[in-house]
């Protein structure tokens, strides 16, 4: 279930639209060519999948460690297409399974959407995050470079800027990683994206269920404010990002959105839509990592040239090679030890906007700055 951008047509819910939100631009790059799209059963990776999925592709490679969600791939993709597609059951935390499916499919284009990525839960679980959205997305990046992949792109958020929060700082790192890979023939780059209305784990699907339910709908703050793009924009400014991110190694991209909007106006607009205006609103507060607006550029970037489909391109600032390897052994040996607070002073150090929750520092014993 998703919200489509015709139910989201009111003025303070409607992002702007690009010269071309027609995702089929872009099925030249896909032209007989073996793609590998990770996390391919839930959320974007699915929508990409899908999209890709009418495409005239070699192969398609649909890599997602849930069982579940690879089961019902096939049905949901079924009559588009005539190229293979292949489900792979693994997670791209698992190094020698990754290598496996380079070595046996050698994809040639990625679509590098897996990651944990709810913000008060990956808050709560550091250290399963930086395996799965940091070295896993290093292990892919090594694999792409030795097995000569033409393009890997990676999904990243609004929430890697100034990030407080554990998700937003690995998205971060993993464009990092990105940036500072030693020479290479692949094409990497990341697309930043904001929120995406009714994909899984939406707010919106949230507010749906409350208001279903008879409310409350809860909301954490009246000032909270998010970029939202419909389905349709999120994956054609994926492909976008994908279609010329060589103009750069490890670029990033940026959408090109409407001004955000405040959650609590999208509550209040889809109560009102489910005729139900005597629904009570109540406000729960910020949970620990969330901010009260997201960004797509912050101070030490700047956007690169006009917009081209729907998409900018921005300079940023990386981390040398040398320290990036550092880095990541020094993370792995906090990983190992389950040591938070290196692990903290890890991130600071790599990411230097990076600034911990109170609740992160709390878990670490680490005191909080004043």
């Amino acid at each position: 279930m998703y919200l489509t951008s015709d139910l989201i047509s009111w003025n303070g819910l409607s992002p702007q639209p690009s010269t071309s939100d027609d995702a089929s631009d872009y099925a030249y790059l896909h032209t007989g060519k073996t793609i590998l799209v990770t996390r391919a059963g839930a959320s974007i990776g699915f929508a990409l999948a899908k999209t890709i999925h009418r495409f005239p592709a070699r192969c398609l490679l649909l890599i997602d460690s849930s069982e579940q969600a690879l089961c019902r791939i096939p049905s949901d993709l079924s009559g588009a297409g005539s190229h293979r597609q292949l489900p792979l059951l693994g997670s791209i935390a698992d190094e020698p399974c990754l290598r496996h499916t380079f070595q046996r499919y050698h994809p040639e284009i990625i679509d590098h959407a897996a990651a944990f990525k709810h913000v008060s839960l990956t808050e709560m679980n550091p250290f399963a995050v930086v395996q799965n959205n940091v070295f896993a997305t290093s292990a892919l990046a090594m694999l792409a470079q030795r097995f000569d992949v033409a393009r890997l792109t990676l999904i990243s958020t609004d929430k890697a800027l100034n990030p407080e929060n554990t998700m937003g700082t690995f998205k971060r790192l993993a464009e990092l990683l990105l940036l500072s890979m030693p020479a290479r023939a692949a094409c990497m780059g990341s697309i930043r994206l904001g929120n995406v209305f009714g994909l899984e784990g939406s707010v919106v699907l949230l507010f749906l269920e409350q208001i279903a339910r008879g409310g409350p709908v809860t909301v954490t703050d009246p000032d909270l404010e998010r970029y939202v793009l419909s389905r349709e924009e999120t994956v054609q400014r994926a492909l976008a990002g994908a279609a010329v991110s060589c103009m750069g190694d490890g670029a990033i991209a940026i959408p090109a959105t409407g001004a955000p909007i405040r959650i609590v106006d999208l509550a209040r607009y889809l109560i009102e839509q489910a005729f139900a205006k005597d629904l009570e609103i109540t406000y729960t507060g910020l949970r620990p990592g969330d901010k009260l607006q997201e960004q797509f550029v912050f101070e030490r970037e700047a956007v690169l040239g006009s917009r081209v489909d729907g998409v900018q391109w921005i300079d940023s600032p990386g981390v040398p090679e040398a320290e990036r390897a550092a880095g990541l052994a020094e993370l792995n040996t906090a990983l190992g030890d389950t040591n938070l607070s290196q692990q903290l002073a890890v991130l600071t150090r790599l990411v230097a906007e990076y600034q911990a929750s109170s609740f992160l520092l709390q878990q670490a014993g680490v005191p909080a700055a004043q």
